[in-house]
């Protein structure tokens, strides 16, 4: 008999009036061993449905104890987004009404470019939307999401990704906001606060990943240690989710795959509780990254088999297991039962996941309108916000004069495997390059629900975007010629003759080329795709240099999820246009930006090596770093990078004017006030992100020689200027000292404000004094920028 079947809608756990906390002690009472740990994992959506949505004979018993998530319903579905809620509201009736105390169960999807779905709108991928140097528009973006997730009915989206990446080798560097910490942690406030909302019942729980120093892994290879010491730790890479747990109420976390100093993310309890819990005071879900329980024994080697996994996972803090019910199932029922680990233990996690439900009204608001779901779905807004997007992560590198193309260019020679490819817009978690990975699957004897879906999910390869050749074409017509060169991968050349020809003859050359990212072995960006070189894949750096040999001026356009060429390539170009991996408005973003209908005022997150052998290289190296004394430089190159971080140029100029602090000193509890005048001094309108430094001149541990610590993206028209304030809390002094505690040291601080780290002057230096009557100012993640 189901408790439903003796009145379980009387129960004080249904009743909406009584707290939170009321109604997870009562439900928490209930359960049974079986259904405490049902809630701590998960399912994928092919386990309990087909390809046209309706649940296989198995879902009742998989479902028969309830479930804590399911995962991707539409991100791992040939399914539109009707389909998508209807399955949702399948899945959630059969556990609401078919199981003993009726617990809905949390969906989750991945969110990297927006929601990977079918039929939605595919955004700028993570290092392009850092680019943009706009964290309110992130949160406008992340907004979108939220409407688009609720309406398909999920509830929590996997991102944003927080790793601080120093090494572009890594394959996930497109995923990341780049280099620096305080970027990294405005983007990321920006992006959790637009897909929470104000009200938990509306909102979308976001998901900061990957707890901790993934990005930061040996040789830049994926899964690999990261080898980082305690205050770099701290104040680099630890810094974003302090930031998004403190300052944006982040309801999840998800751990790394990698080790640090021997301990995996996903078993260490001083990251996950002692930390995380206990001094930031974060009360949400950790949920694992995908099968990194199980990865604990089968690729660490650091549990003996998947009981043990389960019990070290789950006494570190790891609430939930993902993507499917693993080690939190039949080893952790039996370890429970063992007494190997207390009940109370799983209690402790179970309580989490239930309280994020009642969080959310899932108890109150099971299901969705189904009918609805479409509408919400790549809407015309939805497509404006991202043309607008793609168009502020554009980030002009280098130009000669020859960008834009004006009427005088009669004929352009458009080349490279990027041109004419609409999927190579896209970055690794975009839902053409899931259909992919779904694809291997089939091809490996993967799961059942790929393999049914092999021709539903094909429709999803008609990317619904245009290629940068359509764009071009649009723009400039008959004067657009095309040759493809070579392919994006592999040793063929057999194309570089007709690319050379056609570019002889051509005024200009636009050359497009870069990545295909995605998971699967013939991508060169992306999750597991990592590479030793920064030179353009395949013989695409070839092409381009045959190219530059006609003489004809070369505008090359990186669409990449790294930063590739080194300088000998790039130093050869008339102009150097990075779009990164734009989305679905990317060709017709870069073509504008080529054509001139507006100006690029996008700028780098990350430095941009001169070659592979200067990694890393970034800009807020220690005062010993960065150089090879006592000759600065290589015996065979320069030290600084290509490009500076923060660097980018535009088709106009703009100048920075009367750059001053306002006070000279300031006490423990007080402001540091800078104020600069920024003026547009060209004859175009255009934008350009003024950029606030500080350099601590003297400490008791060695301190970056330059520390981002605020910004603002400020368009101007032609001859127009504004003030632009920024206001500094002392806490953002800070740093983690010789007992790795944080702490403000009084001192000298010398703030400069630029155009690029490289390009900075100084508005003068304030002195931090203690004040008595005061506590030492705790961390502070932000100031206030205003602009007039």
């Amino acid at each position: 008999m189901t408790v439903s079947e003796v009145g379980r809608e009387k129960l004080p756990y249904r009743d909406p009036g009584r707290t939170v906390d009321e109604r997870v002690d009562d439900l928490l009472g209930r359960l049974t061993l079986e259904e405490k740990v049902a809630q701590l994992g998960s399912r994928w959506v092919w386990e309990l449905a087909d390809d046209q949505g309706r649940l296989r004979p198995e879902a009742n018993v998989l479902l028969r104890d309830g479930l804590g998530q399911v995962t991707r319903v539409a991100g791992a579905s040939g399914l539109g987004p009707e389909q998508v809620a209807e399955l949702a509201n399948t899945l959630q009736r059969t556990l609401v009404e078919e199981t003993r105390l009726g617990i809905p169960a949390i969906v989750h999807e991945e969110i990297c470019s927006g929601l990977m779905a079918r039929d939605a709108t595919v955004f700028p991928q993570a290092i392009g939307l850092a680019s943009t140097w706009e964290p309110a528009l992130l949160e406008e973006l992340a907004g979108a999401v939220r409407t688009q997730m609720r309406a398909t009915g999920a509830h929590q989206g996997l991102g944003p990704v927080l790793d601080v990446c120093r090494d572009p080798r890594w394959g996930r560097l497109e995923e990341t906001f780049g280099e620096d910490p305080y970027l990294v942690a405005r983007m990321g406030v920006a992006f959790v606060r637009g897909l929470q909302g104000t009200d938990p019942t509306s909102g979308v729980i976001a998901t900061a990943k990957h707890l901790v120093g993934y990005g930061a892994s040996e040789g830049g290879r994926n899964w690999a240690p990261a080898q980082i010491p305690p205050r770099e730790l701290h104040d680099v890479y630890l810094h974003p989710f302090e930031a998004v747990v403190r300052d944006a109420g982040v309801r999840s976390v998800m751990n790394a795959y990698n080790e640090i100093d021997g301990v995996p993310c996903a078993a260490d309890h001083e990251l996950l509780t002692a930390l995380l819990r206990e001094e930031w005071g974060f009360d949400g879900c950790v949920v694992s990254d995908y099968f990194s329980v199980r990865q604990l024994a089968d690729y660490h080697r650091f549990a003996l088999d998947a009981a043990d996994a389960a019990v070290q996972a789950l006494e570190a803090g790891l609430d939930v297991e993902l993507p499917s019910t693993d080690c939190y199932g039949t080893p952790l029922l039996d370890a429970v039962r063992g007494g190997v680990v207390r009940e109370a233990t799983v209690d402790t996690a179970v309580r989490r996941v239930l309280r994020t439900k009642f969080e959310r009204g899932l108890f109150e608001q099971p299901y969705v309108q189904s009918a609805a779901a479409a509408a919400t779905s790549d809407t015309p807004e939805q497509r404006r916000l991202a043309r607008t997007t793609a168009r502020k992560s554009l980030v002009l590198l280098r130009n000669d004069g020859t960008l834009p193309l004006t009427g005088a260019v009669r004929s352009v020679a458009v080349i490279g495997p990027s041109a004419a490819d609409a999927r190579n817009l896209f970055g690794d978690y975009a839902y053409p390059a899931h259909v992919e990975s779904l694809q291997v699957l089939l091809d490996s004897g993967g799961d059942p629900f790929a393999r049914e879906t092999r021709d539903a999910a094909a429709p999803a390869f008609d990317v619904g975007a245009p290629t940068v050749l359509d764009a071009l074409r649009a723009r400039l017509g008959s004067r657009v010629r095309y040759a493809r060169g070579c392919e994006v991968e592999g040793r063929a050349r057999d194309g570089f003759a007709e690319a050379v020809a056609l570019a002889r003859e051509a005024d200009v050359a636009v050359l497009v080329v870069g990545d295909k990212s995605g998971l699967t072995d013939d991508c060169t960006s992306g999750e597991t795709r990592d590479r030793a070189s920064l030179d353009l894949p395949g013989v695409q750096q070839e092409l381009v240099r045959a190219v530059l040999e006609t003489g004809t001026p070369v505008v090359l356009v990186l669409v990449a999820g790294r930063p590739y060429g080194g300088a000998a390539l790039h130093e050869g170009c008339a102009a150097v246009l990075l779009s990164w991996l734009p989305g679905q408005e990317g060709a017709d973003a870069i073509a504008d930006a080529v054509v001139g209908q507006f100006s690029p005022g996008g700028k780098l997150p990350v430095s941009y090596p001169r070659s592979s052998g200067q990694l890393p290289v970034f800009y807020g190296h220690k005062i010993s770093g960065g150089r090879s004394h006592w000759k600065v430089d290589y015996a065979d190159e320069p030290t600084a990078p290509l490009y500076p971080f923060g660097h980018g140029l535009s088709y106009t100029t703009f100048a920075l004017r009367d750059a001053a602090v306002r006070r000279a000193e300031v006490s423990w509890s007080e402001t540091v006030t800078v104020d600069v005048t920024v003026a547009n001094t060209g004859d175009r309108d255009g934008d350009e992100v003024v950029q606030l430094y500080v350099h601590d001149t003297a400490a008791s541990v060695t301190r970056p020689v330059l520390e981002l610590k605020s910004f603002a993206r400020v368009a101007l028209p032609a001859g127009g200027s504004a003030t632009v304030t920024f206001d500094v809390p002392v806490g953002q002094l800070g740093f983690h000292g010789r007992d790795v505690e944080f702490v403000v040291e009084p001192g000298s601080f010398e703030f400069l404000v630029g155009t690029s780290s490289a390009e900075v002057v100084s508005a003068g230096s304030v002195t931090v004094v203690a004040d008595a009557s005061s506590a030492a100012p705790a961390k502070a993640f932000d100031g206030w920028v205003t602009v007039t």
